[in-house]
């Protein structure tokens, strides 16, 4: 296979300075198969930019690399189900009776490797000994029983993921011996959701909440050409630990809904791109596609004529892309059609897809984003939030195991700030993932600074039985991993602001570890994308990233919307302030501010009873407005202006001076970017600086709005006696 190489692109987080420790070393890559194959065209590319060569046999000088598998595959008969390699699924996951437990065909005992030029056996020793029995399916050992550094994996996914951990460490990989460090992902399902769409929609244009540009995959109804894009985006997830993606929009349109049919060697063409890289590819569906593919009078899930069109259709799917991941499915959900058409509900629309998915080893995520987006906004008791537990909760145990109910972190809407979803902690005996976004649709949409790892990772350590017990990332690995809204596009940075690649890089780490701190995180992507030891003041370049960035999500809260209130943004686009923007219509109602207070009152005793859907202790911690914390009071309480927070500043006071602290460090943001020209790319410092001077202006605008807002509702000065506009 050829690497890719393209050239108008910003190589993001694997430039060729990257690989100059492995690329300037002698590796010895030993194993058989397509990512194997991967591996070795990795290394070998590097060689030949840094100088050190590579090889698949074990004659040949000294090497101080070597990625080996400990086990190997072979051949599977023609007609078997694709191996886990192949299709990228976990041959003995958890959870009994799901496909994904079988043992596939293709699998042999562990063999000796044979002679590699350096004696292994010190590397396995002390893999054995670390006792973590086998390494899975995705899983690596990284060891240094000497001068050699051996990446040690039972199958070929983990020997790509081994690979990228040592382009990660660089020169770290060849420091002093060590025992085995095992590396396994704790999610099984770590994947991307594109929003992008075959035909440009007239409102929502080719990608659907995209900041980066068009497509990668698509372009004006037709699939896009310039394969290596595809393949490099390929590389680039591969390296940061996703596993899946999903290429067209949850909201499935007339020409997306043939994508199943008619266009279906579009979507093969995409898989064979990304196969290479470890990952699988899944596609959107329509729910009503019996009706608008098939010519059926009905997409009834209990009809047996609906039922046939599923199987056949999906047995078509699988003879084009055997390692087909399966369907994503937004059903009765603004506009979408669903299972209510039929007076049937979610566990049975699900279960319809699940059944002829189920013999491939395939899975149906089935999103919970469903609520009234007509409802009467004069009725209090209307609660959006409660919206998605009202609806599943109750649904619990009747979803097939390979159903994946996808829930959104939070109650709302990806907002800047909310509680950790109840839904989350409602399923016990249904496979839950979590979603995030990572294209920031509310937090700054790729114009602004703001790297959203530091608020993942507190999601993730979310324990919603209290402390000491499961964490979201726990319920989420036990289940259905991760899911995230992709934030890329054809910009030549990927992601329109330089900076925001940091976020996809942290989705791909936290999901491979959740327990990984997002500083570290942030040091690992600026290291192989800034390569600060080759700048002229790698101290200066590194601190001042970290400076920019740490804290850039807090920052982003503070000129926005305050205290856990939500859409304050300006209908449809979603992009600048709007305090009354979504107040009062069908969609919802967010902060109820009039002439005495600000908030939502969900509470169980006078409010939309929101908080009983929590267990304890969380449910009293909401319920209390003196337990509640300070960033949801407004999502939780109606509460006056003169409301005294844990800080021991009012309500008005604290959105007075957040919003002018906000806007304060944006400009100091501005001055420390400035510190960094002549250290980083000159087209990057000129992108990051353009956006920056949008997100000083877009902060003022927000200041200057919410404050002027509140000051007129509450009658309130500034006690710092600042101009409130």
């Amino acid at each position: 296979m050829t690497t890719p190489d393209p050239t108008d692109v910003h190589p993001a987080w694997l430039p060729p300075a990257a690989y100059r420790a492995v690329g300037s070393r002698h590796t010895l890559v030993h194993g058989d198969g397509p990512l194997v194959d991967t591996v070795f065209a990795e290394v070998q590319r590097a060689c030949a930019e840094h100088g050190g060569t590579v090889r698949r046999t074990g004659d040949g000088p000294p090497v101080q690399l070597v990625l080996a598998l400990t086990a190997h595959r072979s051949a599977a008969r023609p007609d078997a189900t694709p191996t886990a390699t192949q299709s990228g699924r976990t041959p003995n996951a958890a959870r009994p009776g799901s496909p994904e437990t079988a043992v596939r065909p293709g699998w042999t005992e562990a063999v000796d490797p044979g002679p590699l030029g350096v004696n292994v056996d010190a590397a396995r020793a002390d893999l054995a000994a670390a006792g973590g029995g086998p390494l899975g399916p995705e899983g690596f050992a990284v060891v240094r029983p000497g001068e050699v550094t051996v990446v040690l994996a039972d199958d070929q996914a983990g020997l790509l993921y081994g690979l990228f951990q040592v382009v990660r460490l660089g020169e770290a990989a060849y420091g002093p011996p060590h025992p085995a460090r095992v590396h396994r992902p704790a999610m099984r399902r770590r994947m991307l959701d594109h929003w992008d769409n075959v035909d440009v929609h007239p409102v929502m244009g080719q990608v659907e909440r995209g900041y980066a540009g068009g497509s990668i995959f698509w372009r004006a109804g037709h699939p896009r050409r310039d394969r290596d894009r595809v393949r490099a985006y390929g590389r680039l997830l591969a390296a940061c630990g996703v596993n899946a993606v999903s290429v067209n929009n949850v909201n499935v349109h007339a020409t997306e809904a043939r994508l199943l049919t008619d266009r279906l060697d579009e979507v093969a063409e995409i898989a064979d791109l990304l196969r290479p890289y470890g990952i699988r590819v899944h596609l959107s569906v329509t729910f009503a596609a019996p009706v608008v593919l098939g010519g059926l009078p009905t997409a009834d899930p209990l009809d047996e004529a609906v039922r046939e069109w599923w199987a056949e259709t999906t047995q078509r799917v699988y003879a084009h892309i055997p390692d087909f991941g399966g369907y994503v499915v937004k059903a009765d959900s603004e506009g979408q059609p669903g299972p209510f058409s039929y007076g049937r509900d979610h566990a049975d629309g699900a279960n319809l897809l699940a059944g002829p998915l189920e013999p491939y080893g395939g899975v149906v995520h089935w999103r919970a984003f469903v609520y009234d987006h007509r409802q009467d906004w004069r009725d209090r008791s209307t609660d959006r939030a409660r919206a998605a537990h009202d609806h599943f909760a109750p649904l619990d145990g009747r979803f097939r195991d390979n159903v994946i109910v996808q829930v959104k972190h939070g109650p709302m809407d990806f907002q800047t700030r909310e509680p950790v979803s109840p839904v989350i902690a409602a399923m016990p005996g249904t496979r839950l993932a979590v979603e995030f976004q990572v294209t920031q649709e509310y937090t700054g949409q790729q114009q602004h600074v703001c790297y959203l790892a530091p608020w993942w990772s507190e999601l993730l350590r979310f324990a919603p039985w209290g402390d000491g017990e499961r964490t979201v990332a726990d319920v989420a690995a036990d289940g259905g991993g991760l899911v995230a809204v992709s934030n890329v596009g054809d910009d030549p940075f990927w992601t329109g602001h330089p900076l925001a690649q940091a976020n996809l890089y942290a989705f791909g780490r936290l999901a491979w570890d959740p327990k990984l701190r997002p500083e570290a995180v942030l040091d690992e992507w600026l290291d192989l994308t800034f390569a600060p030891a080759t700048s002229a003041d790698p101290a200066l370049l590194r601190r001042t990233l970290h400076q920019i960035m740490d804290d850039s999500w807090r920052s982003y809260e503070r000129y926005t919307a305050p205290l856990g209130v939500g859409f304050m943004v300006r209908p449809g686009h979603h992009y600048g302030p709007d305090v009354d923007g979504y107040e009062y219509t069908p969609w919802g109602t967010y902060h109820f501010a009039d002439r005495d207070g600000v908030g939502v009152d969900r509470t169980r005793a006078t409010g939309t009873g929101f908080t009983g859907q929590y267990p304890p202790p969380w449910s009293q911690t909401y319920e209390s407005l003196a337990a509640c914390p300070d960033e949801l009071l407004l999502f939780f309480h109606h509460v006056p202006y003169d409301h005294v927070l844990h800080s021991g500043s009012t309500v008005v006071q604290h959105i007075y001076d957040t919003h002018f602290d906000g806007v304060a460090e944006v400009e100091a943001t501005c001055r420390r970017w400035e510190w960094l020209a002549g250290l980083v790319d000159p087209t990057v410092h000129a992108r990051v600086t353009e956006r920056l001077a949008e997100q000083l202006r877009c902060a003022q605008e927000w200041r200057d709005q919410v404050n002027a807002y509140f000051h007129r509702k509450s009658g309130v000065p500034d006690a710092h006696g600042r101009p409130l506009h």
